[in-house]
């Protein structure tokens, strides 16, 4: 396993699990690389018990929730309203109202569907998260009817 593939090969996928978590483009590309800073690290002991994307999902998810855990814990200002909407302007309106709706979503529901619509396969998403397969379908079902009511509540 040659580090350069898995990076080419995962990065995006990442990027866009970490927009899941925190619906911000430089916040999501920072934990994206913080993740690939520690697959580096932890490749030479990776002991193929589960699949790379498994495992570098495991680390991503872990990464972001441990960031999110951080962010409670300081007060944070928000930002001037002509940066935030210099920022959208960059992402198609839906894609970017996509990931608001998931940002909303408790922390277990973001990782379920930010791992789904990454095509990770549902029994992966089970081992990553700790639940059982049936419990993840049904959770992604439920998920995808609450982003459906926001999109329809906001006029898409």
């Amino acid at each position: 396993m040659v580090f350069e593939d898995i990076y080419e090969f995962y990065w995006q996928k990442i990027f866009r699990l970490c927009m899941g978590y925190v619906n911000d483009t430089d916040a999501a590309q920072d934990l994206a690389q913080e993740t690939f800073i520690i697959v580096w690290q932890q490749l030479p002991k990776f002991r193929n018990e589960s699949s790379v994307g498994t495992w570098i999902f495991r680390i991503a998810s872990n990464n972001c929730l441990r960031q999110i855990e951080k962010e409670k814990r300081f007060f944070k200002t928000d930002l001037p309203v002509n940066l935030e909407e210099k920022k959208q302007e960059s992402m198609e309106p839906q894609i970017q109202m996509l990931y608001k709706f998931i940002s909303e979503l408790p922390e277990t529901e973001r990782i379920i569907i930010s791992l789904e619509l990454e095509e990770v396969k549902q029994a992966e998403i089970a081992q990553i998260t700790g639940l059982s397969e049936s419990n993840i379908r049904v959770k992604i079902h439920r998920i995808k009817e609450k982003l459906t009511q926001k999109f329809k509540n906001n006029g898409y």
